[in-house]
């Protein structure tokens, strides 16, 4: 047994080398790129229209924008909500690349180990899991045992994490809502000391420019950060929640014991075009 043993832990470590430190995290340039594209089409805009960016650099309406908004946040939404919103937006700037086709092979794998002996035999392998869901799905069928039981405690994880994602886009959403309204605020702020020097016409002209600058503040941050970092956060829970229910199903399976080639054709459908060409071109001759 302990040969038995010893032979898959050597097979599993072959296997699993070249991701076992878990899926990795890279820039997402996309992200990056668009943002810089966005902000850089403004500034290159109002350059073309012969006005000196230094003009916009005004303190007191980015202090109302930015400070009015940061003061909504904090209204609208729980303590523990916001800390968790803003770490997912400091995690939007990079992407954690998980490859769905290595993650079928891999339950593939498990699950040929509990067809030869038994489902607690892959206890020991579990911290190799290439996927942390995959790891706590893995566990808790070893520690449960009944299928309907870890089906319901797996989908209810997949929900709250849905919800959760949900909940952090909703988030900067409202934030987005306010930031065009609270920027008005800094123009009205601005136009009233316009007021006050009425009498000097050239303060007055260069006044409603400097106070119009609030509305900019406002549009920009709504538009080009807060609702567009919003559809990017629900963009990446839609894809993750992908991947979960992919593992979802490949956890049950291997419960079942299924077939390895069964459970291939089971979770095929998660693979994009790319990935199931490349599973095809891989793919054994025949399964044991």
């Amino acid at each position: 047994m302990a040969t038995t043993q010893a032979a898959l832990s050597e097979q599993l470590r072959a296997h699993a080398a070249p991701d076992q430190a878990g899926p990795a995290r890279r820039i997402d340039l996309l992200f990056v790129v668009g943002v810089t594209v966005a902000l850089g089409a403004v500034i290159a805009g109002v350059i073309a229209a012969g006005i000196s960016v230094t003009y916009f650099f005004q303190p007191t309406g980015a202090l109302i924008v930015l400070g009015g908004t940061l003061g909504v946040m904090l209204v609208t939404t729980p303590r523990r909500s916001l800390v968790h919103t803003f770490r997912r937006v400091l995690d939007l700037a990079t992407a954690r690349e998980v490859n769905r086709e290595s993650l079928i092979e891999q339950i593939i794998f498990y699950t040929r180990i509990a067809r030869r002996g038994s489902i607690m035999a892959v206890e020991p392998m579990l911290a190799r899991a290439e996927h942390p869901f995959l790891a706590q799905a893995l566990q808790l069928a070893v520690d449960i045992g009944n299928r309907e039981e870890l089906r319901t405690v797996l989908e209810n994880e997949l929900r709250l994490r849905e919800r959760q994602g949900e909940s952090d886009a909703k988030t900067l959403e409202v934030a987005g809502g306010f930031a065009p309204t609270i920027g008005i605020l800094g123009t009205v702020v601005g136009l009233i000391e316009v007021l006050r020097q009425f009498s000097n016409l050239a303060a007055v002209g260069a006044g409603i420019g400097t106070a119009f600058v609030s509305t900019i503040y406002g549009l920009a941050l709504a538009n080009l950060l807060l609702l567009p970092a919003a559809h990017r956060i629900r963009a990446r829970v839609a894809e993750d929640f992908e991947t979960e229910e992919m593992i979802l199903e490949g956890v049950l399976s291997f419960v079942d014991t299924v077939h390895p080639s069964l459970i291939r054709m089971r979770l095929a459908g998660f693979l994009r075009p790319a990935d199931a060409r490349s599973s095809a071109e891989s793919r054994p001759a025949h399964e044991s």
